[in-house]
C-alpha cells in the first residue's frame, strides 16, 4: 500500500506580514533569584546525595535500555509483557521526551544512540492515528527536541538534527492555526484529503489543551528568529487576556471547557431566526411556498448543506466536511456575516461551569509564569494573568484537609457552578495527583514576582500531596480522592466524630434506624416472653385445633415492624416479600405453632459498623472519604513540587521527603525491563498496569535526579521547565 503523508497547503486564514505578533525586543528585565543560595556540603551530606543521585540514575539506565530493547522507535514501552504501544502517533514519543533527561545525566552514549533514532521519525506521517493530538505533540515531542537542543548546547552544541526535526514538527503543526480566529485545532486531521478543507476551532476544548503551546513555540521563535511560531501562541494569550479582563464567573480563572470557534451560537440563532421571518414573508407575498419555507434554508444545493451542518461536528474532534467524490474541495466555511464574532466563551454543552486547578485546565495557569521568564519579563500580560489566578485560587479552591496529625497543608477544590458560585458554587474537596504541581507554580512564581505569601503557600501545597503520598499502604498517593475540608484554615483539630459522618453522608437516619430497631426489639422480646406464657398454658388446656405452614405464618406478620424494618438503604439485607394470604386470614398471636416462626426484627447496621466497614473494604487511609482513582501512572507532579521547594527554600527535609517517595515508587513499580503504572496504591502490593508512559523517564525520574544533583545542574535561574519537565534556556 501507498504511504499518505502530509502536505503543506496555502492557508485558508493567512495573518498579514505586517499583522505577525513579533517577540519581544529588548534587554531581559532584572528578575528575583529563584534558587537559594546554596552553601557548600559537608563530606557526609555530599556523600548521601550521590548515593542517593547513583540509585535514581539506575533507575533510568534500566528504564532505557529496557526501551531500547524492546520497544525502541515505538511511543512505549510496555514493561512487564516487554512489548510496546504507539498512543502518540508511533514517532518515538519516550524516545524524544527522554533525549534531554539522558544529556542531564551524563548518558553521553545513550543519547548519541538515540540522535540516530531521531533522524529516522517521519512526522509527515502515521499508520498509528489520523488525527494528531496537538498539545501532547507539542509538549512531548517539540518541547523535547527544543530542550535536547538547548540542554546539549544549541548551535555550538552541533546536535542540529534536533533543531531540524523541531522544525520539521513546526510546520506540521503550524497548520493547526488556520482557522478564521486563529484558535488551533487541537485534533488535527494530517492526511491531505482532510488538510487542505478550512477548519474552525473546536467548541468544547479543554483549557490546558488551548493554553499550553505557548513556551515550546516561543522557545523555537526565539532559537531560529521566526517570529510566525511565536504569533500563532501570542494569540490564543491574547484570547486568554482578553476574557479574564472581559470575566468569567470566576473572575481570574476559567471554565475547564472552552469553545474556541470564535462564533456566538447565541446570536447566530437569532440571526437565523429573523432571517427566516424575511423568508416567510416574502414566500407570503410572492405566493410561491416551499416545503422549507419556515426554516429558510434551501435544500438544492450540497454547498448549502454542508454550511448548515458545518457546525455539528465540532465536539467530535473533526474538521468540517469531508472531501466530494470528484476530489475537489466545495466546503466553505460560513460567511462572515453568518458568524457573529465572539472571544473564549465557556463551552460545556450544559450550563454547568467547572474550575478547579486540576487535569484539563492546569498547564495553561502554569504557562503564565514560566512565559514571563522565557520572555525575561517583557510582556507584562503573563505577570497579569498570572497575578489574577493566583487572586482567585486563594480567595475561592485553597482549603486546608482535616487530617489525623493536623498537619498544616494545603489542597486545591473543584467548584461546579451555573454562573452564580457566590450563590449555587458545589465544591468537590478533592486531591489528585495531577494538581501537586500548584505548589512549585506558587513557590516560583511567589519568589519572581516577590509575594512572600505565595512561597509559603507553595509549601504547604506542597507538602499536602507529601502527606497523601505517605498515608497510603504503598507510599504513594492515588490519581484522585477526597478529603475533609476544615472550616477553620488557622485551628483545625482532627474530628473522629466528624469525619465518620464524612464517610456515612446518612449516618443521621442510620441512628433513627438503630434506635428504632432497639424499640423494636424490645417490643418483640415481651411479645415473645408472653407467647410463651401463652404457649404453657394451652399446653396444659389441650390444642387450640388450627395450625399454620412456616410460610403462611411468616407472610402474615402485619405489625408495624415490616414498614420500619424497609427504610435502611444501608443495609445489605435482603426481606423476604410479604404474602397476599397474610390480608386474607391474619392469625392470631397466640396461633403460632413455633416461637421460632414470630420472626425477631432485623438489626440494621450501625454507623460505627458501616464505616468500619467501609474503611476496611475500600482500604480508605485515615483522612480520606473516598479514592475511587487509586491508580498510580508513574506521574511527576508531586516531586515536581518537592523538587521546587527545596531549590527555592534550601531545606534539606524536602530531599527526605523525596526519597521516601522515591523508594515507595521504584518498590511497587519496578518490573525487569523499566517501571510500571500501577492499580492500587491503597493495597501493599498492587498489580501493575503494563504501561510506562513518555514521562516516567522525561518527568518523574529527571525531578527525582534534579533533587539530588548540584543545585547548579538546571538551575532555576538559568532554565524554565515546561509541563513535559524539558528544560528551555532563559534570556540573560
Amino acid at each position: 500500500t501507498t504511504t499518505i503523508h502530509w502536505t503543506k497547503f496555502p492557508e485558508h486564514f493567512p495573518v498579514p506580514e505586517d499583522e505577525i505578533i513579533p517577540l519581544p525586543t529588548g534587554k531581559p528585565k532584572p528578575i528575583p533569584t529563584i534558587q537559594y543560595d546554596f552553601e557548600k556540603e559537608s563530606s557526609v551530606a555530599r556523600e548521601k546525595r550521590l548515593d542517593r543521585l547513583a540509585k535514581v540514575k539506575a533507575e533510568m539506565v534500566r528504564g532505557w535500555n529496557g526501551y531500547m530493547k524492546y520497544a525502541r522507535g515505538h511511543d512505549e514501552l510496555s514493561p512487564v509483557s516487554k512489548k510496546f504501544r504507539d498512543p502518540f502517533c508511533g514517532w518515538a514519543a519516550t524516545l524524544v521526551d527522554a533525549l534531554d533527561t539522558l544529556w542531564i545525566m551524563g548518558m553521553k552514549d545513550e543519547f548519541e544512540e538515540a540522535l540516530v533514532e531521531v533522524k529516522k521519525i517521519d512526522f509527515t506521517t502515521s499508520e498509528y492515528r489520523s488525527e494528531i493530538p496537538v498539545f501532547e505533540t507539542t509538549i512531548r515531542y517539540l518541547g523535547g527536541l527544543v530542550a535536547a537542543y538547548d540542554v546539549s548546547g544549541g548551535k555550538a552544541g552541533g546536535h542540529d538534527i534536533l533543531l531540524e526535526k523541531a522544525i520539521e514538527l513546526a510546520e506540521i503543526l503550524m497548520s493547526v492555526f488556520d482557522t478564521p480566529n486563529r484558535m488551533p485545532v487541537l485534533y488535527y486531521n494530517w492526511k491531505p484529503a482532510f488538510a487542505k478543507l478550512p477548519k474552525r476551532a473546536q467548541a468544547g476544548v479543554s483549557v490546558a489543551e488551548l493554553g499550553s503551546l505557548a513556551m515550546e513555540f516561543t522557545r523555537l521563535a526565539q532559537i531560529t528568529k521566526e517570529n510566525k511560531y511565536y504569533d500563532a501562541v501570542a494569540r490564543i494569550t491574547d484570547a486568554f487576556y482578553e476574557w479574564q479582563e472581559r470575566g468569567t464567573s470566576i473572575p481570574g480563572i476559567f471554565p475547564e471547557r472552552v469553545d474556541a470557534t470564535g462564533c456566538n451560537k447565541t446570536a447566530e440563532a437569532e440571526i437565523a431566526a429573523k432571517e427566516a421571518k424575511l423568508e416567510e414573508q416574502r414566500q407570503i407575498e410572492t405566493q410561491k411556498s416551499t416545503k422549507n419555507s419556515k426554516s429558510g434554508i434551501k435544500t438544492n444545493s450540497s454547498e448549502d448543506k454542508l454550511d448548515k451542518d458545518e457546525f455539528q461536528a465540532l465536539d467530535r474532534r473533526s474538521e468540517i466536511g469531508t472531501p466530494n467524490d470528484d476530489g475537489t474541495n466545495k466546503v466553505k466555511i460560513k460567511p462572515k456575516d453568518k458568524c457573529v464574532p465572539q472571544g473564549l466563551a465557556p463551552g460545556s454543552w450544559s450550563s454547568n461551569e467547572q474550575y478547579s486547578m486540576g487535569g484539563s485546565q492546569d498547564s495553561t495557569y502554569e504557562y503564565f509564569p514560566k512565559q514571563w521568564l522565557l520572555l525575561g519579563g517583557l510582556e507584562s500580560k503573563y505577570k497579569t494573568l498570572h497575578t489574577k489566578v493566583a487572586a482567585a485560587v486563594k480567595k475561592w479552591l485553597l482549603y486546608r484537609p482535616m487530617v489525623p496529625d493536623d498537619r498544616d497543608i494545603l489542597f486545591s477544590a473543584k467548584i461546579n457552578t451555573r454562573g452564580n458560585p457566590e450563590v449555587d458554587a458545589d465544591f468537590e474537596w478533592e486531591v489528585t495527583h495531577l494538581t501537586c504541581f500548584i505548589g512549585g507554580m506558587f513557590g516560583m512564581a511567589g519568589k519572581i514576582f516577590e509575594v512572600p505569601e505565595d512561597v509559603e503557600i507553595g509549601k504547604r501545597l506542597a507538602d499536602g500531596c507529601v502527606w497523601a503520598y505517605e498515608s497510603t499502604p504503598s507510599g504513594i498517593m492515588p490519581e484522585g480522592a477526597t478529603v475533609v475540608p476544615c472550616k477553620d484554615v488557622n485551628n483545625c483539630q482532627w474530628n473522629e466524630t466528624l469525619y465518620y459522618q464524612w464517610l456515612d453522608p446518612l449516618y443521621e437516619t442510620r441512628i433513627e434506624q438503630m434506635a428504632d430497631y432497639e424499640k423494636q426489639h424490645k417490643e418483640w422480646k415481651t411479645q415473645k416472653a408472653q407467647k410463651a406464657k401463652m404457649r404453657g398454658h394451652t399446653n396444659l388446656s389441650g390444642s387450640t385445633g388450627r395450625t399454620t405452614s412456616s410460610k403462611e405464618s411468616k407472610s402474615a406478620q402485619t405489625t408495624k415492624l415490616e414498614d420500619a424494618l424497609d427504610i435502611n438503604p444501608g443495609t445489605d439485607t435482603v426481606r423476604s416479600p410479604i404474602s397476599s394470604d397474610a390480608d386474607q386470614i391474619p392469625l392470631k398471636q397466640d396461633e403460632y405453632e413455633d416461637e421460632d416462626e414470630f420472626p425477631e426484627p432485623e438489626r440494621p447496621m450501625s454507623h460505627e459498623e458501616y464505616v468500619k466497614n467501609r474503611l476496611e473494604s475500600e482500604n480508605l487511609p485515615a483522612g480520606f472519604v473516598s479514592a475511587n482513582y487509586h491508580a498510580y501512572i508513574l506521574r511527576p507532579e508531586a516531586i515536581e513540587s518537592v523538587w521546587y521547594m527545596y531549590r527555592i527554600t534550601g531545606d534539606t527535609s524536602w530531599q527526605d521527603k523525596g526519597w521516601k517517595m522515591f523508594n515507595a515508587i521504584v518498590s511497587q513499580t519496578r518490573t525487569e525491563a523499566g517501571n510500571s503504572a500501577i492499580n492500587n496504591v491503597l493495597l501493599p502490593n498492587s498489580d501493575k498496569k503494563d504501561e510506562m508512559e513518555s514521562f516516567w523517564l522525561a518527568e518523574t525520574l529527571k525531578y527525582f535526579y534534579l533533587l539530588y544533583s548540584d543545585p547548579s545542574l538546571i538551575s532555576l535561574d538559568e532554565w524554565v521547565l515546561n509541563t513535559e519537565a524539558h528544560p528551555f534556556k532563559r534570556p540573560i
